[in-house]
């Protein structure tokens, strides 16, 4: 069997998308959970009966069905997110735990469900009908996806989603909860850290959290420190522009939460993965060891983030997980980089040798994308939208486009820049910038485009050279 376009990773990063996705937008309504629940929960800094009459009816109610309605509308628009917050209700009504894990999955179904069935009727409607069948296609599904919550559904990704908590509670039980920082921190540098967060972790938290107050699983995925560690051995250790835009990349990774601004440094050396899971354990272990907690997942990964959503009790232990994962990855990563001195610069090594190869008949999207190039297959002849992407559409890239407005503004230079979530690229974009890892699946996406792949949004020789061209293209606008 062929593997699909893109290869396994990009096959990955799609089904993951989709899973952060229904999480990412609604980011705002969890943490107005989480302070609520800081702040005025019976363990909270401010205890108060009636503020914190808001948390059962929030967890219960508003948050699955606020996911389970944007999985809909991923799928099917207005009309899937519909469907879906009638579904999402089916599986919650009888549940005693929050359903959120059960909105990813009843909602995006109910809404495929919506979807075909249109897609079936759409030519055998009778002009003037198409109202009226809209409109019960859409009730009849909701109906009976609701009463299929109901009548067995409900019960089975209930089961599904307290087995994943018990679990998570063994875990936390014998010790060995740090150690799925193996498996967590390699899976961050592949650009899947939204969906191993928010479409598996966050939601068995939320679980937890509402039971016991409080949950140390949404720190397995979010602490800045592993990070943090290896962009201050770069700062300390490196060369050339590494060394220079490493600093800058650890404020913005560990204030503004933005830890794709590591990956690129990781992946230039691939041991550095050894220092990054040394870090996620040391953490991991230092959360248990302290017993740290948090009412809702820190997102983004900020420190003040963890400060804010950290329980009373556990605000020190939060902040001792985050340095103790610091240290150990610098010392690791500062050990690496010391007996690689030569690779700590920012030479792309090989590259000249890969570009050819991809010029003269590289076929593939995996061969595209590890040949690093920063061109595309298509060459535009006029660029008037620029669109930067990441897998969340919040971080990096909106950094990235900030960044190149502010030089495009400073040298005259007129076009339309905006960010946004590979999936979501306008099929009218000129030119999609992304991180190289990301470009095959963004090429997928919009293959009419051209595509330019860069190591770092915070520093890319690529944005003089993009400003340059763009002048030479219109001079009247240099």
């Amino acid at each position: 069997m062929m593997p699909p376009p893109g290869g396994i990773r990009v096959t990955v990063q799609r089904l993951g998308r989709l899973l952060s996705g229904m999480m990412m937008p609604n980011i705002g309504a969890f943490i107005a959970w989480g302070l609520i629940a800081s702040l005025f929960a019976p363990a909270g800094w401010f205890p108060n009966e009636d503020f914190a009459k808001l948390l059962n009816l929030m967890i219960t109610y508003f948050l699955p069905i606020l996911v389970g309605y944007t999985g809909g509308q991923m799928i099917h628009g207005s009309r899937g997110g519909t469907v879906a917050s009638i579904a999402t209700i089916g599986v919650i009504i009888d549940s005693t735990v929050p359903m959120i894990l059960g909105a990813m999955i009843i909602g995006p179904l109910s809404a495929a469900v919506l979807k075909k069935l249109d897609h079936a009727v759409e030519r055998k409607v009778r002009p003037g009908s198409e109202m009226l069948v809209g409109s019960f296609s859409a009730g009849i599904v909701g109906a009976v996806m609701a009463l299929i919550g109901i009548t067995g559904a409900g019960a089975v990704l209930e089961a599904i989603s307290s087995g994943l908590a018990a679990g998570a509670q063994v875990l936390i039980d014998t010790g060995l909860l740090p150690l799925l920082s193996i498996l967590v921190e390699p899976a961050k540098v592949l650009f899947l850290n939204n969906a191993v967060g928010h479409g598996v972790l966050n939601p068995i938290g939320y679980i937890q959290s509402a039971q016991a107050g409080q949950s140390i699983i949404f720190v397995l995925e979010s602490n800045p420190g592993p990070g943090l560690g290896i962009l201050l051995a770069y700062s300390v250790l490196g060369r050339g522009r590494l060394k220079r835009s490493a600093g800058g990349a650890a404020v913005i990774h560990a204030i503004g939460g933005v830890h794709e601004m590591s990956f690129p440094f990781i992946l230039m050396q691939p041991r550095l993965i050894a220092a990054l899971i040394a870090g996620g354990v040391a953490g991991s272990f230092t959360f248990w060891l302290f017993d740290a907690g948090f009412t809702a997942a820190p997102s983004p990964g900020s420190i003040i983030a963890y400060v804010a959503l950290s329980t009373k009790e556990g605000l020190m232990p939060a902040l001792a997980g985050i340095l103790a994962a610091t240290v150990v990855s610098f010392s690791a990563a500062a050990f690496i980089l010391a007996n690689n001195r030569e690779q700590a610069s920012d030479a792309d090594v090989g590259l000249p040798e890969k570009l050819e190869k991809e010029k003269t008949g590289l076929n593939g999207m995996a061969e595209l994308e590890q040949a690093a190039s920063s061109r595309s297959v298509v060459k535009q002849a006029a660029i008037n939208k620029i669109v930067f992407a990441c897998d969340s559409g919040m971080g990096s890239s909106a950094m990235g486009a900030s960044i190149l407005r502010k030089k495009m503004k400073e040298a005259g230079v007129v076009a339309s820049v905006t960010n946004t979530a590979i999936s979501d690229i306008p099929e009218d974009a000129d030119l999609v910038i992304t991180q190289k890892s990301l470009t095959g699946r963004a090429r997928l996406l919009v293959p009419g485009a051209e595509h330019i792949s860069i190591d770092h949004f915070l520093k890319s020789p690529a944005y003089d050279d993009l400003i340059n061209r763009l002048k030479n293209d219109n001079p009247s606008k240099g």
